[in-house]
């Protein structure tokens, strides 16, 4: 897998995956906050299959 996500994105991603897994693991949101764990996966993998499909790349070259 070629990285197509630059490091603020990933970072980005990961911090917004963490918080919604958090609030849904704490009960202050309801079980769709689970959902964070995409944002979490790309952002530690640094490949998302959407920006590849779009032909996205934020990655610095």
């Amino acid at each position: 897998m070629q990285c197509n996500i630059g490091h603020t994105e990933r970072v980005l991603r990961m911090t917004v995956g963490v918080t919604l897994m958090g609030l849904a693991a704490f009960g202050i949101t309801g079980p769709w906050a689970w959902i964070g764990i995409i944002p979490l996966a790309t952002g530690m993998l640094g490949n998302c299959p959407a920006y590849g499909l779009l032909g996205i790349n934020t990655a610095k070259k």
